[in-house]
């Protein structure tokens, strides 16, 4: 690549450079968010199981081991359900979000904030507080200050 000029390299180079960073940030908080969505739900079904053995061992034996009558596990029943219900969940969002950005006409993320940027009308950034603003700092400080 030959330049003409010696300021428009280093133009390139730091475009390039900030559009790396920011696929970067895009990449960590999308792993974050993942990592913070799976835990509270593995805590929440683990915490949920933990309550359902305690309060009734019997019933919780009863639908972990198949019995001739019923030859599927509870537990199993549940996953099954949970599975089918995930890829559903899944699917459907996927297709209404292909459906909107058919819809819209648009090629990239970038055409799409755009277009949504026109349609929708802008929210001000106010840098007064209203009179009826309520101020945090106020609730919780001490009586006796």
């Amino acid at each position: 690549m030959s330049v003409e000029k010696e300021g428009t390299s280093l133009n390139v180079t730091t475009e390039v450079v900030t559009e790396n960073n920011d696929k970067l940030q895009l990449i960590k908080g999308a792993a974050f968010l993942t990592t913070v969505a799976s835990a509270g739900m593995i805590a929440g079904f683990g915490s949920t199981l933990a309550l359902v053995k305690k309060k009734n061992p019997g019933w919780f034996t009863k639908g972990t081991m198949p019995t001739v009558a019923v030859p599927e596990t509870g537990a199993s029943l549940a996953l099954r359900a949970l599975g089918w219900g995930s890829l559903y969940a899944w699917c459907g969002v996927g297709l209404l979000g292909l459906g909107v950005w058919k819809a819209m006409g648009v090629h990239s993320l970038t055409e799409f904030k755009k277009k949504m940027q026109t349609i929708f009308p802008a929210i001000p950034k106010n840098e007064e507080r209203p009179e009826n603003s309520l101020e945090w700092d106020s609730l919780f400080q001490s009586k006796e200050d």
